[in-house]
Formats: structure tokens, C-alpha cells, sequence
């Protein structure tokens, strides 16, 4: 990375949405860029009509010759991608300088102010945030996302001379060691990726030590009541959020038809009349915690404030409506990205918020053997606030199974009599005739490409 003369970057698990993004970056840059990935995808369709040279075939008669010169390629993978990929152990025994993305992202925030937005969940929505409040105001940034961001059919934003960047800080195998924060944003401690951390309390250290790589001039902003004991180095400022307390807070939290408000109280004043472009409860905690990260870059006024969270567009996947129709008995389809107990149950607060005293069905497909195995009990609990419950078969990404656990495991804990479990392939035609009144669907696995199709087919039924 430190080197000048690198004029191409080769990408080993290029389909893959964080590095699309960089891919991406480079490809703005003038950079030459390739790549391998198992299957094609939208992504990297996009990226081959951008110009980044693709393949899905692990040999080295797939890597174009002009990517074989250690001396001007860099090359940059993803855990994802097995050590046994050809291309990758080539790369490697023949001198090449071989990253992980997580280093390579840290080189820009070295090179940049950045604002980087770590947790157990509320990264995507957080970053995207900031992200988009910054890219409307005069100062712009570059952005690197964990979602798709509706409106900008993009987890990428880039400008050619912001001083600024915003990044999605990933505790998964301890990549926000990479980075070196000039904003450093901690949302959530609650325990996960025990896969890889074993216990709470090395899962603890590991943010402890991300506060520790804080610029020596940079803010660290933390939630209120989290576990974590911070080491920022001296000269780091630290500050609190929360919904209710902290240095940064929302008051005068209101709805009114179907939009919802709040004042953002910051050290000194407060902004009244905040809209949520995304009106679910959850969002005025995650408004918070970007408006407060902002507030900190010197950039943010009120009417930046107010315009850019009533213009937010949201992600994909997150509390995403695929269905709403109009009238106090109108049906709705909601997916969110939910896969950690937490984030489940305020996923399903939300919905409660926004449809009180409205049926609630959650269909969910539990997302890894391990998280499966390590929180059965909290997700059955979590489960438990919803009316009804539909278990769908655990999504495994990049796990082998564990003996024993799958999502019956789940099943089994939950209290609530109404619970069924279906098969994926099945969920479009048992939801079509079903009787539900508001569904949320959620997890990090594949069961949301079935929504959109569940959606439309109930939207053309209504309308015969």
C-alpha cells in the first residue's frame, strides 16, 4: 500500500458488497482493476460494465496477464475467499503484496478525517446517515457502506476532494483494528461473533482496543450504559449519545400521519423539528448517533440537519417496506436485516410503534450455526413479542454444520404457542394464503429475495 507505482488492484472475492466498493473507488481513480468471485451477481455486472475485468473461475488462466506483476499490482482479499483459491496462493508465493480489505480501508482513513462507525448492529444505518447528511452538504465525503443506500443504488459515495471519509467500523475478525478514526462511533457492545471472540470479555477488549486507535486530536462518541471500559490516547475527546441522556440526545419525540419527529439536543443547543425520512423508532437512536458524529466534524447546521433526515432514503434491508397498503386495516410487508437478539427485538418494537394494536407476524431464517447456537434462548425471547412466528431453515454462509443445531433449536424455545416452521422454498405461496396483517421479515440470509415476489403477488391480487 505504502508503495506509489501501484497502478492495478486485483480483488480475490471482488462480488462482495464492501469490496464492490472499493473496487469501485479504485476504478474512479484511474487504478486498472480485476477480480475473482464463485458466482456473478448484480455487483459485479455493474462492475465489469465499469470496467473491472472479472472472472468466476479460481485458476491462474483466469487472471489477466497485466495482473501478474508484483511490482504494480496490489492485491486485496476477503476472509470469504478460501486459502486454497489458486490465484490467491499465487499471489502470495510469488512476492505480491496481498491485504486484507479491512487494512487497505484502514489506509484511508490514514489518508482522510474519518468517521468510523462500529457495534454489535446500527452500523449500516449510522454510517449511511452521516454519510448521506455529509454528501449533502458543501464538504461532500467518501463513503464506504455495509448496504445498499435506496436513492443512490450504491454502497459507495465518492467525491473527488472531501477531506472527509465514513466507514462502517466491522468487529467480525477484529477488521476495525485496521483503521485509524478521526470520528470513532461505538453503538452497541451487546456480545456476538462468539465464533471468533469466545467470550464477552474478549469481544469487550476488542473495542476497547478500537478506541485506542483514535487519532490523538479525534472525538470518540459512545452510547450511553454500554459495558465497555474505553482507552482513547490522551487528547481524545469523549463524548456520550443516547436516546434520553448523554451529551448528544433526542427530546420531543412525536408522530403525526404516519411521519415521526424529534428535536436533536447537542452540547450548547438543539435543532427542533427533525423528520425522519424513515419513520420508525429505532431511526431517532440511529439519527442520534450520525447527527452527533457530524455535529463533531464542524460541518452541520440546522438546515442541513432537517433537510438531509427528511430526505434520507434508507437501505436496502433496513426495516425496508415491500408492501403498505393505505387504511387503518391496510396489510404490510416490512424486511430488516435483523440477525443478532437485539436487533431483532428492536426490529419488532418498531413495528409494534408504528402499528399499534395491529396483528404482528415475524417470519425469520436464523443466520449461522454458531450465533444459532450461542443465543437461542435471547432470540426465542425476542420472538416471543411477536403474535405469530415463522421459523424458516438456518441460513449457514460461511459455516459448516453444527451437530445438532438448526433452527428448531430456536424453535423449540419459543413460548408462543402460534408458531409454525416452513420450509424457504415454500414461504411465497404460505404467506399468500395466510391471513396476516403485518409482516416482518428478518435475518441476514436469503429469505428477503422472496419478499419482493411475495409483495408484488399479493399487491396483483388486491387489485383483481
Amino acid at each position: 500500500m505504502e508503495k506509489a507505482n501501484f497502478r492495478k488492484v486485483y480483488f480475490a472475492g471482488i462480488g462482495g458488497i464492501g469490496m464492490a466498493a472499493l473496487a469501485r473507488y479504485y476504478l474512479s481513480r484511474g487504478l486498472a482493476v480485476a477480480g475473482y468471485d464463485r458466482t456473478s451477481s448484480h455487483l459485479t455486472d455493474e462492475l465489469a460494465a465499469e470496467g473491472a475485468v472479472i472472472s468466476f473461475d479460481d485458476s491462474m488462466d483466469a487472471v489477466p496477464a497485466d495482473f501478474r506483476d508484483p511490482a504494480d499490482t496490489l492485491v486485496v482479499y476477503t476472509p470469504a475467499v478460501p486459502a486454497t483459491n489458486i490465484p490467491l496462493s499465487f499471489f502470495r508465493d510469488n512476492g505480491f503484496e496481498v491485504r486484507k480489505r479491512a487494512y487497505v480501508l484502514g489506509q484511508i482513513t490514514r489518508d482522510s478525517k474519518s468517521l468510523c462507525f462500529s457495534g454489535t448492529h446500527g452500523k449500516t444505518t449510522t454510517s449511511s446517515m452521516a454519510a448521506h447528511i455529509m454528501h449533502s452538504g458543501a464538504v461532500g465525503c467518501n463513503a464506504f457502506l455495509g448496504g445498499i443506500l435506496k436513492g443512490y443504488d450504491s454502497n459507495l459515495i465518492l467525491s473527488a476532494d472531501s477531506p472527509w471519509s465514513v466507514l462502517e467500523a466491522d468487529e467480525y475478525d477484529r477488521s476495525f483494528h485496521q483503521l485509524t478514526p478521526y470520528i470513532a462511533v461505538v453503538n452497541a457492545t451487546d456480545p456476538d461473533h462468539l465464533d471468533i471472540y469466545g467470550t464477552e470479555e474478549a469481544y469487550l477488549e476488542s473495542f476497547a482496543h478500537f478506541t485506542e486507535l483514535i487519532r490523538p486530536d479525534g472525538h470518540l462518541l459512545l452510547r450511553t450504559g454500554l459495558k465497555l471500559v474505553p482507552r482513547p490516547a490522551e487528547g481524545v475527546k469523549v463524548h456520550y449519545f443516547g436516546r434520553t441522556d448523554g451529551d448528544f440526545h433526542a427530546d420531543n419525540v412525536r408522530t403525526a400521519d404516519g411521519s415521526m419527529f424529534f428535536d436533536f439536543v447537542y452540547p450548547g443547543g438543539r435543532i427542533d423539528n427533525i423528520e425522519l425520512g424513515v419513520p420508525v423508532d429505532v431511526n431517532v437512536d440511529n439519527a442520534v448517533a450520525a447527527l452527533a458524529a457530524v455535529w463533531l466534524t464542524g460541518t452541520l447546521t440546522p438546515e442541513l440537519a432537517r433537510s438531509a433526515m427528511a430526505s434520507y432514503p434508507g437501505v436496502e434491508r433496513r426495516f425496508e417496506f415491500h408492501l403498505k397498503e393505505k387504511g387503518p386495516h391496510g396489510r404490510a410487508i416490512i424486511d430488516d436485516y435483523a440477525h443478532h437478539p437485539d436487533e431483532l427485538r428492536r426490529s419488532i418494537e418498531s413495528v409494534r410503534a408504528l402499528y399499534p394494536g395491529r396483528r404482528l407476524t415475524v417470519a425469520f431464517q436464523p443466520h449461522l450455526y454458531s450465533r444459532t447456537r450461542d443465543f437461542a434462548a435471547e432470540f426465542a425471547a425476542a420472538l416471543d413479542l411477536a403474535d405469530e412466528v415463522i421459523l424458516t431453515d438456518l441460513y449457514p454462509a460461511r459455516e459448516e454444520p453444527i451437530p445438532g443445531i438448526s433452527s428448531k433449536t430456536i424453535f423449540d424455545l419459543i413460548k408462543n404457542q402460534n408458531k409454525s416452521m416452513i420450509a424457504k422454498e415454500d414461504f411465497v405461496e404460505t404467506m399468500k394464503n395466510r391471513n396476516f396483517e403485518i409482516l416482518l421479515t428478518a435475518g441476514a440470509g436469503d429469505l428477503s429475495l422472496s419478499v419482493p415476489r411475495l409483495a408484488a403477488d399479493i399487491a396483483a391480487a388486491s387489485q383483481r
